[in-house]
């Protein structure tokens, strides 16, 4: 571990006994960050202007100590907040954590005036703020872990789509920034003579992310731009509601994992005070049906966002691949107006919010068709027999090497199934389009692999992981039955007079 990142962990430590949190941490680092390298960027070789008005700029937080330092710290938190553009993203309404003026002090002096961020690489300054992030989701109090997937998936799924360097790259629900930081890794480590124009491109007009949560926005816009993607004049990060419309760009690739969990609703407290609740529709003429089924949504966003023949990778909780009314018809259209040719089923114990099982749903965009486009969706079992906690046993990349081996990204047309009647354990195999639209409500969620702990009890896992598995199946269940509920409660307010 470099130096650097060994000082913000010690000064990350020494903040957390004084009772700032992990996510605290990260966003004052951000404010000092920026505001550092913002200055840095004026100075040879750079000579750019800076969109940070003087009198809030980093020599000024230099010149104070003490409490005039930590009023004038606040003051400068509170006007750049005021901002529009990218000033407006990274300080829009930001608040000084810090304890105590010295604690402030000694964080801009003695550890981020000390380093020339602007010159130091990518992958140090990257690595260390990932860093913090992991340790921010892993933090379940905070809630955080919704806006982090798992670092080995995104690379394997990036993998597999594997971008090209004229292509664009979209996340419609970006957190905080990590599928846009691996495809730039991928085009970067797979095209090692980028001409100058293309490193341009890389730098500003590949990417596009969509954020809901301004703080998890400002998290990912940081994040890009340590890792030197956008600038202070252009950050393809935008906050708001990706669903609300369809913003009329269209993508090459589109890879996401759409937040997880209930469906979407509104509190309306009436005039008299009474409670109800409304359900969040979105009615878009571009989508095959209405529902308030987030995941459902996100999965019609996705198409419309794509480029004919455009290329998606998307996490799906396991209610997408089986839930009826408008479950089916979305399936149903999805396997007939795209090629819909991979479905990767994911172990539990990979995700921060609990209780979820989850599948990575490929798909191409095609033109109109009287026949369907799908003609074979390939299936990878990781989940079957397969273990996997977040902390003792964490998803390591080499997991997923045999699914990216069969998923063949250089050729994907040339698969070779690793079941068959011989081999019964395989974990990728082949169901042709009929098989699919035949089984009821056309249904997606296949399984072949015999479960050994229901066959061998001396095999069983050990008895922390079984309770575990218990635990997010239990929660699994409880959250299908909150989304019936919810669900039986509308119909009924619907249905009673007036």
């Amino acid at each position: 571990m470099s130096a650097i990142v060994q000082k913000l962990w010690n000064y990350c430590n020494v903040l957390r006994d004084d009772g700032m949190s992990y996510g605290d941490y990260v966003e004052q680092l951000i404010y000092l960050l920026f505001l550092k390298m913002a200055d840095e960027r004026t100075k040879p070789p750079y000579h750019q202007p800076s969109s940070v008005p003087e009198k809030f700029s980093w020599p000024t937080l230099l010149k104070k100590d003490g409490d005039q330092l930590f009023d004038h710290y606040r003051h400068v938190l509170e006007e750049l907040g005021k901002e529009k553009g990218l000033l407006g993203l990274i300080f829009g309404k930001s608040q000084n954590k810090f304890q105590t003026p010295a604690r402030l002090e000694r964080l801009i002096k003695d550890l981020i005036d000390r380093e020339n961020w602007s010159a130091m690489s990518a992958d140090v300054k990257g690595d260390a703020y990932e860093g913090l992030l992991e340790k921010n989701a892993q933090d379940i109090k905070s809630g955080a872990g919704q806006y982090f997937t798992p670092r080995p998936l995104i690379k394997a799924m990036v993998d597999a789509v594997a971008p090209e360097p004229d292509e664009t790259v979209c996340d419609p629900a970006c957190g905080t920034g990590g599928f846009l930081l691996a495809a730039h890794d991928y085009l970067l480590h797979h095209n090692p003579n980028l001409t100058k124009t293309e490193k341009k491109r890389l730098k500003g007009e590949i990417f596009k992310g969509w954020e809901i949560v301004h703080g998890a926005a400002r998290v990912c816009a940081m994040n890009l731009l340590l890792h030197g993607i956008g600038s202070e004049q252009n950050m393809p990060i935008v906050v708001g509601d990706a669903l609300a419309k369809d913003p009329g760009e269209r993508f090459d690739i589109v890879l996401t994992n759409p937040p997880f969990g209930k469906k979407s609703s509104i509190t309306v407290v009436g005039a008299e005070g009474e409670v109800s609740k409304e359900k969040e529709t979105y009615e878009r003429d571009d989508f095959w049906a209405t529902t308030s089924n987030k995941q459902l949504n996100f999965l019609q966003h996705v198409k419309s966002l794509l480029k004919q023949n455009g290329r998606a990778a998307i996490v799906v909780p396991d209610n997408v691949l089986f839930e009826g009314g408008a479950g089916e018809t979305i399936r149903r259209k999805l396997l007939h107006e795209c090629e819909v040719h991979t479905l990767l089923r994911l172990p539990t114990g990979l995700f921060y919010a609990q209780g979820v099982k989850a599948n990575v749903l490929f798909f191409d965009k095609k033109p109109g068709s009287e026949t369907p486009w799908t003609k074979k969706l390939w299936i990878y079992d990781l989940r079957t027999n397969m273990h996997f906690t977040l902390k003792t046993n964490p998803l390591k990349r080499e997991d997923l090497d045999e699914f990216v081996t069969c998923y063949n990204p250089k050729n994907r047309h040339h698969r070779k199934p690793t079941w068959s009647e011989k081999n019964p354990s395989g974990r990728w195999r082949a169901y042709g389009y009929d098989e699919l639209v035949s089984r009821d409500k056309a249904s997606l969620d296949i399984f072949w692999l015999k479960d050994e702990t229901l066959e061998a009890s001396e095999n069983l896992p050990e008895p922390g992981v079984i309770a575990q598995e218990i635990v997010e199946d239990l929660e699994a269940a409880l959250e299908q039955f909150r989304l019936i509920a919810s669900d039986l409660n509308s119909e009924v307010t619907e249905e009673s007079p007036k």
